[in-house]
């Protein structure tokens, strides 16, 4: 399976992106025109194992009616500013979910299914995961 993008210069330090999909995006260096690249591969991490933990509960017939992936990360002081610790914390609101499913779901993602959280740790990035369930009627 192959994936492109493309990144075109646009003045400044802000560039346009385009997906192989063909979708479109602002990336800003310092202008805060767009995101920083930095902050869409944090983006790109919550929405990978989002949507792993999505899909394991919902095979696992758990009422999710929300899920949040609330992601902190630290950088390295010196160039290159690489990422050394993250953390995605799940809240995961739904009517009688689970507790073990949730954990399961969280757990499965982050240590056989998102390539991108498996990516970033063989990077040597320490990734931390967690998870709070909302109870709702």
């Amino acid at each position: 399976m192959s994936m492109s993008a493309k990144v075109k210069w646009d003045g400044d330090v802000r560039f346009q992106g385009t997906t192989g999909s063909g979708f479109d995006l602002t990336l800003d260096g310092e202008l805060k025109q767009g995101p920083r690249p930095m902050e869409l591969m944090l983006i790109g991490l919550g929405g990978c194992t989002s949507y792993d933990v999505l899909g394991i509960l919902k095979k696992t017939r758990q009422d999710v009616v929300d899920c949040v992936a609330e992601i902190e990360a630290e950088r390295a002081d010196a160039v290159p500013a690489v990422f050394t610790k993250i953390h995605v914390k799940f809240v995961v609101s739904g009517r009688g979910l689970n507790e073990k499913k949730v954990e399961r779901a969280v757990k499965l993602s982050a240590e056989q299914y998102c390539s991108a959280s498996i990516m970033l740790e063989k990077g040597g990035v320490e990734i931390s995961h967690s998870f709070e369930i909302v109870e709702v009627e």
